[in-house]
């Protein structure tokens, strides 16, 4: 087993960058400025002080996007397949960070749980000052057959971000980074191995509702639809086996400015278990619940 691999991100396929933006505006996120991918995607990512991140990801050219599709491209092939089943809203995929997707890449191999060949690209970003720098990434892909709708890869920066992102990790409800990614299936514990390989986290812990595991970062739950009914109100997202994303839980100072500022916006929430929940929306694609930091 390598070692444990942290949360790098959390993808969101939205059916339209501007609305996500609007929509992840009035939560009180600070997002940043839109950055196409060359292979026909768009994101305007939310960049948090734990140095997690949260990717909405739209279409921005259906020619390039379906072109990369058909030349292989691991990526966009798992987002159209996501977007067809599930619809242009969701949570996709969760990425871990790496010092080496190539060696990641060999142990999805070794595991069996290989999503198909790596990706290597650039991209312009702006940052808030205007100035633009290039950022290069290299993706490594872990796949379950038996989860369609759901997919784990690494990520490795060739030229690191700049640090200095403290605009952009300011956000005024009050987030500071992420404490769980919540992802639903009827037999969480089918897919215990799986989540383990993919992270390279030794132990995955039984819970009530199914299972937990501790990423050097962020904990990452597979719960039964009971679980989703007694933590977050939900209703488990269909009768099918697979596994899917279904919520993140955010770490706040204070869980009284968040709901002040959700108050001051119209946003519907309900309080559960010391947790502010917002349900799913357009542009949101999964559930988001705020919970102050212990």
């Amino acid at each position: 087993m390598s070692e444990a691999h942290p949360l790098d991100h959390v993808v969101l396929p939205v059916a339209n960058i501007d609305l996500a933006r609007e929509r992840l505006g009035k939560l009180g996120f600070t997002v940043a400025a839109d950055a196409r991918h060359p292979f026909g995607t768009e994101n305007a990512c939310i960049f948090f002080a734990d140095k997690t991140y949260l990717e909405p990801l739209g279409i921005a050219s259906a020619d390039a996007y379906e072109t990369s599709v058909k030349k292989g491209n691991v990526f966009t092939a798992r987002d159209r397949a996501f977007r067809f089943r599930c619809g242009d809203d969701g949570l996709s995929a969760v990425v871990f960070g790496t010092a080496d997707a190539d060696r990641d890449h060999a142990r999805f191999h070794a595991d069996r749980i290989s999503g198909g060949e790596m990706l290597q690209f650039a991209r312009p970003m702006k940052m808030p000052d205007g100035s633009e720098t290039t950022a290069a990434f290299r993706l490594a892909f872990a796949a379950d057959l038996r989860a369609p709708d759901f997919f784990l890869f690494t990520c490795q920066r060739i030229n690191p971000l700049p640090t200095d992102r403290k605009a952009l990790e300011t956000h005024v409800n009050g987030v500071t980074g992420i404490a769980e990614i919540v992802l639903a299936a009827p037999d969480p514990k089918a897919f215990a191995t799986f989540l383990r390989f993919a992270s390279g986290v030794a132990s995955v812990r039984e819970e009530a509702f199914g299972i937990s595991l501790a990423t050097p970062n962020v904990r990452i739950s597979i719960l039964s639809a009971d679980g989703l009914n007694a933590y977050f109100d939900l209703v488990a997202p269909s009768a099918d086996r697979g596994l899917r994303g279904v919520g993140i839980v955010y770490k706040v100072a204070d869980l009284a400015v968040t709901e002040a500022h959700l108050a001051a916006n119209g946003i519907t929430y309900t309080r559960k278990n010391n947790r502010i929940l917002v349900k799913a929306a357009s542009g949101q694609g999964a559930l988001f619940a705020f919970e102050e930091k212990r």
